[in-house]
């Protein structure tokens, strides 16, 4: 195959003609391409896989990590160990492209991979890598970690996905009528761009910016002198940047550019997009930010045969599956913790990125409450944790082993390695109540709900992300109704939503499913009816057509 003119190779549906380039510093595609650590991964994954379905003229630009995220594994107490282990994948294309870059003004070789759609179904995704022996060996680590902890690799690796996404987007002759950013991490590229376009206005009309962090803490900054050394600039001055960019302290600020150079950006979420909006207000020369809410690919995620017994109206098919389903996830468990878990039992499970704000051993806070919970003979109950902390996010990976260790003095509760793609998949099938817990208004979207619904798991959260715009309380999930949040302290609120969750876990929740079941059946269908449309990646890659690539 021809790389060097490239078009996407299937036919185009005409609502999808304007060609654009995605750039994303993860992708999580499926399984057997660990090149994800999460959220930001599944979606653009899940993306990638509607814009084949749909047939959209896009490709996705990202960075072939040698070493993945990181591989969980555990050290001889069950806590967590961070193992890296080189990844092959025969089944990436060499499309013979190598070309040059600047980072540190010196000169190194990119290399890129291309992932045909046919092999997992994703529309046209070309990965770029330095590990080749024409560099030298730091060059060649640029590509090892996602997101290296070491500062002045991380915003190489910024470079090498912005800038070197940009050059191999002109070494394809793509000419691409967008540039969409899903996140900052890649607005090196708009640098390289300038020097195309010669000028913002024009670059302007080629830039579009997704944006996933709901605070402004969390977004990227790095010193703008390590910047200029590292060549992110694209040989611009520092004086130069700061005119076009206006960025006048030390801190370059890579949401804040981008939302100054894109002609349109969206928030992931509605309440995303009011809070995004509220939040860099303040900030001139901004790009309007409407809002997109994030989805999963209901072909990928979905239980087919749960959907089948569900609309042939068989409850009998529907229970035995969703059965099968609990059992069969039920086997992980046991191997990796030697507990025998019921399938008759009611099924919680929490499960995603470990982060501060997402609270995962929240309600192990009272460990009274939990006894109580745990050891109801009445109501029987049974916990899996599951999800990866950030290698070097050390409070996260105490909250992980405490977890562990908690697990150790019940039979009933259980703490998973290894959550990816695949564990994903058979956590939600696993699950009955797929809990979330963040500190409102923290999670820009949370997704991970979405694709438990597909797989007859009840939504329970606190509200904040998508699930203002999905649950109904009592009739497809649970919500923690919203108190005044913003005139509490951080732990007046964690203290009243620990409260709800208890309470509706206690009084709504277990007796509904013990002592009504068929009722309990029918809010678990009405959150696999309301999920299927409105939160398939479908609707939202056709969305991104609509309304932010106009």
């Amino acid at each position: 195959m021809n790389f060097r003119n490239f078009q996407v190779p299937y036919p185009v549906d005409d609502r999808y003609s304007k060609k654009v380039a995605y750039f994303s510093m993860e992708f999580a595609v499926h399984q057997p391409l660990k090149i994800y650590s999460g959220g930001l991964g599944f979606l653009s994954g899940s993306h990638m896989r509607s814009g084949y379905e749909l047939r959209q003229n896009i490709i996705g630009i990202g960075i072939l990590w040698k070493y993945g995220y990181y591989d969980q594994a555990r050290n001889q107490d069950q806590t967590l160990q961070v193992t890296w282990m080189e990844k092959y994948y025969s089944f990436l294309e060499d499309t013979g492209i190598k070309f040059q870059i600047l980072i540190h003004d010196h000169p190194v070789w990119v290399k890129a991979y291309y992932l045909n759609p046919e092999t997992f179904k994703s529309a046209p995704m070309f990965l770029l890598s330095t590990d080749l022996p024409e560099n030298d060996y730091v060059s060649q680590t640029i590509t090892h970690r996602l997101y290296d902890a070491n500062v002045a690799t991380k915003v190489a690796q910024f470079i090498l996905l912005g800038v070197g996404g940009a050059k191999l987007v002109d070494e394809l002759n793509f000419n691409p009528d967008l540039y969409h950013l899903n996140e900052a991490h890649g607005i090196s590229a708009a640098f390289y761009l300038l020097n195309k376009f010669k000028s913002v206005d024009t670059l302007r009309k080629h830039l579009v910016f997704t944006t996933h962090t709901p605070e402004e803490a969390g977004n990227e900054k790095h010193d703008i002198y390590l910047c200029h050394k590292m060549s992110y600039f694209c040989g611009m001055s520092v004086d130069e940047v700061r005119k076009l960019t206006g960025i006048y302290d030390d801190q370059f600020n890579h949401s804040l550019v981008a939302l100054r150079f894109a002609k349109l950006a969206n928030g992931v979420s509605q309440l995303h997009g009011r809070v995004s909006r509220e939040m860099w207000g303040k900030y001139d020369g901004i790009c309007p930010i409407i809002a997109i809410t994030n989805a999963q690919n209901w072909n990928y995620w979905a239980d087919k045969q749960l959907y089948r017994a569900m609309e042939e109206a068989n409850d009998w098919a529907f229970d035995d599956r969703k059965k099968y389903l609990k059992k069969r996830a039920f086997e992980i468990v046991a191997d990796q913790t030697g507990k025998l878990f019921n399938p008759n039992v009611l099924t919680i499970v929490w499960a995603r990125r470990f982060a501060g704000y997402k609270r995962a051993d929240f309600l192990t806070q009272t460990l009274e409450r939990f006894n109580k919970l745990t050891s109801n003979e009445k109501y029987p109950i049974q916990f899996i944790w599951a999800g990866k902390p950030y290698p070097v996010d050390y409070p996260a990976i105490s909250q992980f082993n405490n977890l562990v260790h908690i697990s150790k003095n019940y039979k009933n509760v259980a703490v998973l390695i290894g959550y990816e793609l695949g564990l994903s998949k058979r956590l939600k099938q696993a699950s009955d109540i797929w809990l979330n817990n963040p500190r409102v208004p923290r999670e820009a979207s949370g997704t991970s709900g979405m694709t438990a619904a597909m797989n007859g798991s009840v939504n329970f959260s606190t509200d904040d992300g998508w699930i203002p715009e999905f649950i109904n309380n009592g009739h497809n999930g649970f919500v923690v109704p919203q108190a005044d949040y913003a005139n509490m302290t951080v732990q007046e609120q964690d203290d009243y939503d620990l409260n709800k969750l208890y309470e509706i876990l206690e009084q709504q929740i277990l007796p509904l499913y013990y002592d009504n079941y068929d009722t309990w059946r029918q809010v678990v269908k009405n959150g696999m009816r309301d999920v299927r449309f409105q939160f398939d990646s479908n609707r939202m890659a056709h969305e991104y057509y609509e309304l932010l690539y106009i």
